[in-house]
């Protein structure tokens, strides 16, 4: 998906987001994780990218603006250019990142060169994509702030720095170490530090260390994840709450939609909502179910035409998120593909075994239909630069469930248990849009404590998703991790557990939207 926030954060952030995670997932809390920081450099006597070895810190990655999430206000006869426009600052970050990744040499002997050569040369393409965007609202009479020309520059981060290390979400309610949380082998650290650094770096099964040279940040393909981005399960206080008490208007029916889990691997890097008309906008590779043709050349002109996965023939809806990969030194189809390989998303990918897509109601109000052709998208890709005002991951393990729920680390489940991947969408709607400039602000959450819509927004069905991977654990010992896996994203996101997220176009016929909408009324269970 693309790079837009989804909510606003109060001071209270931490603790409304984990409580909006338990309403949303019938207990399902969240857990942020501070790691002790640690670079990595490869260990050159294994095989180049199941192992991360402890090293000096280095700069690790590129932090940008969002420009995305701040146009809130585009005129709709200027949404495709902007959304063109959106994609190239993507595409010039990427760009950015991998030449940042492949001259780690140059800057170890020149302090400036990251700087003169990276840095520098990457503001002045955005200041000019930029003032296109400005181009394309004024023309067709829209305002344009300038202040957004400020969000030119950008900014290197080293290991201990990335946002998503952010201070420690306790769901429990009990700050633990001045409010600071490591889960990293379910050991309390003081003060400590997100870890992105680790690994070795590795393209077409290759080693590609700097001649053991450090600034490598984890993974089989040298942009993560890292040792420190797992954490063992059992080790892991419980952190789940409770769900709002449902009042006398509450809608407790649920709908669930049978649609597959995408076995004959309906794949591609686009992506329709943010990036519509741009070939791989997405820089990263997505399973698709449901709709058997989005794309970022599909339209509401063409929905309605593309076949769908689904049992029911009436949903013809798009789910579509991030595939799951296991990083053990595999290839796959596209390890020298824009969006796999050749933007750092390797490894041999995994089919979930089993796709549970739910929608239910509100423990507050009933609920109204979707409307035709809503986008939804929950999560934020960018989170590892961005910061978890509006991550929305949530990873787990089969029987625990109802205890533990991560957002900043992938779990390493015990023998016989599986990964757990749970999706739990906005669902307020402002009564009027199916989208907005920036694909959040049409759609809310729920107050967290009451489930009560914001106001002006009405209350639909919540889509839920729930994704099954049978995962050899990975392990983790003396800072080294051995067969990690990680969900594809964008290369500078060092593919961080936090910036998992799931995108949705409410595509339906024959009335089926409002049949969701009633028996979840009823108070019945449907499928």
């Amino acid at each position: 998906m693309g790079r837009n926030t989804r909510k606003r954060r109060t001071p209270l952030a931490t603790k409304a987001i984990a409580a909006s995670a338990a309403l949303a997932l019938g207990g399902g809390g969240l857990i942020w994780a501070n790691f002790y920081a640690s670079a990595h450099e490869p260990d050159h006597q294994t095989w180049g990218g199941n192992q991360t070895k402890a090293a000096a810190a280095q700069v690790a990655t590129i932090s940008c603006p969002d420009v995305g999430q701040k146009l809130t206000n585009v005129p709709n006869t200027a949404r495709q250019g902007v959304a063109t426009e959106l994609a190239n600052l993507d595409k010039q970050i990427t760009e950015a990142y991998t030449r940042l990744a492949s001259t780690r040499n140059a800057q170890t002997r020149d302090a400036s060169f990251v700087q003169n050569a990276i840095v520098g040369p990457l503001k002045e393409k955005r200041a000019a994509t930029i003032d296109r965007i400005r181009i394309d609202i004024q023309r067709v009479g829209g305002s344009f702030d300038d202040a957004l020309r400020q969000l030119a520059a950008c900014t290197t981060q080293a290991a201990n720095q990335t946002n998503a290390g952010g201070q420690q979400n306790n769901t429990g309610g009990q700050q633990q170490n001045g409010g600071q949380q490591n889960n990293t082998g379910g050991q309390q650290q003081n003060g400590g530090q997100q870890n992105n650094t680790g690994g070795q770096q590795q393209n077409g099964g290759q080693q590609q260390g700097q001649n053991g040279q450090q600034g490598n940040v984890g993974g089989q393909a040298g942009n993560g994840p890292a040792a420190a981005d797992f954490v063992d399960i059992t080790k892991v206080a419980p952190n789940v709450q409770g769900k709002p008490r449902s009042s006398g208007n509450a809608s407790t029916g649920t709908f669930t939609t049978r649609c597959g889990v995408n076995a004959n691997k309906n794949h591609n890097t686009d992506n329709v909502i943010v990036a519509p008309g741009v070939t791989n906008g997405a820089h990263h590779l997505h399973d698709y179910v449901g709709n058997q043709k989005i794309d970022a050349f599909a339209s509401n002109n063409t929905f309605l035409q593309g076949g769908t996965s689904c049992q029911n023939r009436s949903d013809l809806s798009s789910y579509y998120w991030p595939v799951v990969r296991v990083q053990d030194g595999s290839q796959d189809f596209d390890q020298n593909k824009d969006g796999g390989g050749k933007e750092g998303n390797v490894g041999k990918i995994l089919t979930p075994v089993q796709a549970q897509i739910k929608y239910v109601g509100s423990p507050a109000a009933k609920v109204v239909a979707m409307p035709q052709f809503l986008r939804i998208i929950t999560g934020d890709a960018k989170t590892t630069t961005n910061g978890l005002a509006n991550a929305n991951a949530h990873w787990s393990c089969t029987g625990f469930e109802n205890k533990v729920q991560l957002t900043q680390q992938y779990p390493i489940c015990p023998q016989g248990s599986k990964v757990v991947r749970t999706f739990a969408f906005q669902s307020c709607w402002d009564g009027q849009n199916t989208d907005s400039a920036n694909h959040r602000t049409h759609v809310a959450f729920p107050d967290p404590a009451s489930g009560v819509c914001p106001n002006g927004f009405k209350a639909i069905p919540q889509l839920t998703m729930r994704l099954l991977y049978n995962i050899t654990p990975p392990t983790v010992q003396n800072g080294q991790v051995k067969n990690a896996y990680a969900v594809d994203g964008f290369p500078e996101q060092l593919h961080k557990a936090a910036t998992d997220h799931d995108d949705f176009i409410s595509i339906t016929k024959n009335g089926l939207a409002n049949k969701i909408a009633n028996c979840i009324n009823r108070g019945q269970n449907c499928a």
